[in-house]
């Protein structure tokens, strides 16, 4: 297989866990949220939305990851990273939610300071920072879990928290062994 063949196989790897989870979270919200509005006789459908912002935040994070301060606490104990990152990647998808509105309100409008006044005057702030709010927590719980999974299962550790490798390892019968 050709490098870039390989490089384009392990950054989809890497896509699918963190887009899965974010998709299977965000999921769970737009139902929320579409239970909640339905009481008021609202109807949303929210799936494509859910399932175009989890694919949007599972690039965001692995960008984020390429930057070499990201890892920035490696001997720390795991909390030290699991807040550091979650803190990284929370700004890295405020500032691209940010971008993204002000981007809508730009090619509305061709002219940058009115983007900018529009998107202040227009965006629901409530519901960003809530989504924000979620997103943290979100971010939070995967960064932990992730990290958690590293340390336990990482190539560095397999050893030592499941023995030796069974690879080629003699096994003597249990009448050899008694005879010493």
């Amino acid at each position: 297989m050709s490098k870039l063949g390989q490089s384009l196989k392990h950054e989809i790897r890497e896509l699918i866990p963190v887009t899965l989870f974010f998709f299977l979270s965000f999921q769970l919200l737009a139902i929320t949220e579409a239970l909640m509005l339905e009481q008021y006789g609202i109807r949303v459908s929210a799936f494509v939305n859910a399932t175009i912002m989890a694919v949007v935040v599972g690039k965001v994070v692995l960008i984020a990851d390429h930057f070499p301060f990201v890892n920035r606490f490696p001997d720390k104990p795991l909390f030290y990273n699991v807040v550091w990152k979650t803190v990284i990647y929370l700004m890295a998808s405020l500032v691209f939610r940010y971008a993204e509105h002000f981007i809508h309100f730009w090619r509305q409008t061709g002219n940058v300071a009115e983007a900018n006044r529009r998107l202040i005057d227009e965006v629901v702030w409530p519901h960003f920072w809530g989504v924000q709010l979620w997103l943290l927590v979100l971010l939070f719980i995967y960064c932990a879990i992730r990290g958690l999974g590293r340390k336990l299962f990482g190539p560095k550790h397999r050893s030592r928290n499941y023995g030796p490798s069974t690879t080629r390892r003699s096994v003597r019968s249990p009448i050899a062994a008694c005879r010493g």
